[in-house]
């Protein structure tokens, strides 16, 4: 029958009794199964996986500032590999470690679960989080009116006051405070 209509037998499911044949055009059939999985991965969720680093002597704000972006990260759908990093004889205070990550997986419970609890290895010791589905929102796209717009005219530059002749107090701290 295949060869009256110039088509092939195909075996479909070998394992079957009887064994399934069909008469196709086999080549068309190759073509539609690869644009299947083309079509398949393209429809996959990729997992991206954000590293956020901590010392273990991270203060507070740098702490807030980190919790912040994982926040961002999560809300993406990203997951999260945080880890404290011990350099030289800092491997001490594993504890200290410890405290910093749970501290983070705390702050972050709304947004996150955790997939695996502080554990050393090595200088660092890592905890892993996964997003939780109701925290994945995709980033809305940019409305096209927004770039149609005229940009705006630089405001005219305004005459400066005298300088006060000692530092002003709302001035940022010196260089020296920032690196502690």
């Amino acid at each position: 029958m295949a060869q009256e209509q110039n088509l092939d037998l195909v075996e479909i499911s070998p394992t079957a009794t009887p064994p399934v044949c069909r008469v196709i055009d086999y080549s068309k059939f190759k073509y539609e199964q690869k644009k299947k999985t083309r079509e398949l991965k393209a429809k996959q969720t990729k997992v991206v996986l954000k590293e956020i680093r901590f010392g273990p002597n991270t203060d507070e704000h740098d702490f807030a500032f980190k919790v912040k972006h994982a926040q961002e990260f999560l809300r993406e759908g990203a997951k999260i590999k945080s880890y404290v990093h011990f350099v030289g004889r800092s491997i001490v205070f594993k504890e200290r470690g410890e405290i910093l990550l749970l501290k983070f997986a705390q702050a972050l419970e709304d947004l996150a679960k955790v997939e695996q609890l502080p554990k050393l290895e090595g200088k660092r010791m890592f905890l892993y989080l996964a997003p939780k589905a109701a925290a994945v929102v995709k980033p809305a796209a940019k409305p096209a009116a927004a770039s149609d717009a005229k940009p705006k005219a630089p405001k005219p530059a305004e005459p400066k006051a005298e300088a006060p002749e000692k530092p002003s107090e709302t001035a940022p701290a010196p260089a020296a405070d920032a690196a502690e």
